[in-house]
């Protein structure tokens, strides 16, 4: 149990640690610049050329470069801030265009963006041009990471069916010491339910594991994806892959306030599934969190592109399949 404890919070820290950042466009007085047409965000630090979103970027860029200008006549910045910054504004001729663009492109930026990051985003690319639809190309990509990941998933899943058969044991146990809170009783507590986890086989943090494991992975599309605007200006079953659902309603496709309703029920029984039932406090709280979590995807999805709602809403009835399987199988 405490070596995955440890491997839990390694998981967690590596996150933090090697994720790079998907870089907001910014105008000169710090206002995220967005796409007039879906409202979505540009970002800054693109890997290629943009086609339709050319003329968006175009316009950024030269607002931009006006209020440079204008803060260095107004004595606002200093004549090396005003280089500098110049200096590192987006200049699209220096991008590839998206189909010819190399795993390599642009040379070494760092781990996160070099080694995970870039050759994701070549493998979306070219099974794009393969399929000839970026968004099922994002489909395929994630039915492939969950067959990597099943075998991980599987030993997962088969503890939760373990906690569940021996989920009458742990409820006497927490009735007999209910209420008892002294350092001996405690003890006893938790030497008798490990006894039990024992008798089981459970390992009682397996059950987050695989959530957890998944982040990462979740990062690298994020970024992966915002960073290739060509994925903003394709469809995917009708629906455009940059548009938010909250732009599209403001243009009046409501249709599209559908996604966050679909993303909301398959987060949440995704979830549900994979929760586990044990009567503690250490577990109710982290169902709690993942109720709150449900929430918190489930406002973000309106805000979320199109792409993002596609890999999330397929990843998910990936995991819930997978739920099935092995319940079928343990029966």
């Amino acid at each position: 149990m405490k070596k995955n404890k440890k491997l839990l919070i390694l998981v967690i820290g590596l996150v933090f640690l090697l994720t790079g950042c998907t870089k907001q466009f910014k105008a000169a007085d710090g206002k995220v610049v967005q796409d007039e047409t879906t409202k979505q965000a540009l970002v800054e630090n693109i890997l290629c050329r943009p086609v339709e979103l050319k003329k968006s970027y175009e316009k950024a860029i030269k607002e931009k470069k006006n209020d440079l200008d204008k803060l260095l006549e107004e004595g606002e910045i200093s004549k090396k801030e005003y280089k500098e910054k110049t200096n590192n504004l987006l200049d699209l001729e220096e991008l590839p265009v998206c189909t010819k663009m190399s795993i390599v492109e642009g040379g070494y930026e760092s781990i996160w963006t070099s080694i995970f990051v870039k050759p994701l985003a070549w493998v979306i690319i070219q099974l794009g041009k393969l399929v000839k639809n970026y968004g099922l190309a994002i489909v395929l990509i994630t039915i492939l990471i969950k067959l990597v990941l099943f075998p991980l998933t599987y030993k997962s899943l088969k503890q939760s069916e373990a906690i569940k058969k021996a989920q009458p044991k742990l409820n006497k146990i927490e009735k007999k010491y209910a209420g008892k809170t002294d350092q001996e009783s405690m003890m006893m507590k938790s030497n008798e339910m490990m006894a039990v986890y024992k008798e089981y086989k459970i390992n009682p943090m397996s059950g987050c594991l695989t959530s957890f494991l998944q982040i990462p992975i979740f990062f690298a599309f994020y970024e992966a994806l915002y960073r290739l605007p060509l994925l903003f200006e394709g469809k995917f079953l009708g629906l455009h892959m940059g548009m938010t659902p909250l732009a599209a309603a403001g243009q009046g496709d409501w249709y599209y306030l559908l996604l966050p309703i679909i993303v909301g029920l398959v987060t949440f029984f995704s979830f549900k599934m994979n929760k586990n039932q044990q009567a503690n406090d250490q577990m109710k709280q982290m169902n709690m969190m993942f109720n709150i979590m449900v929430v918190m995807i489930f406002i973000t999805s309106f805000s979320m592109s199109v792409a993002i709602i596609i890999y999330w809403v397929v990843n998910s009835l990936l995991g819930i399949l997978q739920n099935l399987i092995v319940k079928k199988r343990s029966k």
